[in-house]
């Protein structure tokens, strides 16, 4: 098995921020100062054209480690961040941008390569998991989450799906057709963002998909506004679910 090899360190306003690698996959954790006690694990995906340290993943990881007192780690997808692009990628990335530029509908390009991302990213997030537990202050009876929208979403409900260590989930910003059998799947507790004026995703679609889960405890949350447009107080209330599913100390974030 890979271990976890830091690579870099930064910290800010009690945050620290490391690099990581787990064989090729390339990573971030950030955490609570060092000599703070064991906390939850979140896990969060990024969305498609995007990294592990894009400004919205960081500024949610920051709120969830300050807000919640939680590990929150990322990694880059499969031909994103610095990670090489394989010829199947270049061939999705080139379709979809013509059909962007031609003004017409990305979404089965986007569900279909997105599936194809799932298909090798799930078995690296495991890999990754592993690794991250091996760690002295994560560990490996400690409850572990997974946050991810629009591709983020893609890749973590069949993550989620399979894998029994996640125990809560936050999803939204995606189509049901290649996520509905493994939202069967799911029974732990899940929030789901919905933009009710989502100009990809048809309004039944996303209700659809949110519909499919298996779980007793999940939770809608629908805003106004186009798919670009969500709230920025879905962060905060991303924390406020983990804190009650994960366990931790809710404050609010800076």
């Amino acid at each position: 098995m890979n271990s976890v090899q830091f690579t870099a360190q930064t910290s800010s306003n009690g945050v620290v921020e490391r690099d990581f690698t787990v064989g090729e996959v390339t990573g971030a954790l950030w955490s609570q100062a060092p000599g703070s006690d064991r906390a939850p694990l979140v896990l969060m995906g990024h969305g498609g054209g995007n990294h592990r340290k894009s400004p919205a993943m960081a500024g949610r990881a920051q709120r969830l480690v300050a807000g919640g007192g939680f590990h929150v780690a990322t990694i880059d997808a499969p031909g994103h961040g610095g990670r090489p692009r394989t010829a199947h990628d270049e061939r999705e990335i080139a379709v979809m941008q013509q059909a962007m530029a031609a003004g017409e509908p990305v979404g089965p390009i986007v569900q279909r390569y997105n599936a194809h991302l799932a298909e090798r990213a799930v078995p690296e997030w495991q890999a990754t998991l592993d690794a991250l537990q091996e760690l002295p202050q994560i560990g490996t009876d400690g409850p572990v989450g997974y946050f991810g929208l629009n591709m983020g979403t893609a890749i973590g409900v069949p993550l989620t799906a399979v894998e029994p260590r996640i125990t809560a989930a936050v999803f939204g910003l995606f189509w049901p057709e290649t996520l509905a059998r493994a939202a069967k799947q799911i029974t732990v507790p899940i929030e789901f963002a919905l933009q009710w004026d989502d100009e990809h995703i048809p309004r039944e679609s996303g209700l659809a998909l949110f519909d499919a889960f298996a779980s007793q405890d999940k939770t809608l949350h629908a805003s106004a506004g186009r798919h670009k447009e969500l709230p920025r107080f879905e962060a905060d209330s991303a924390v406020h679910f983990f804190v009650r599913h994960l366990g931790g100390a809710a404050t609010s974030p800076a």
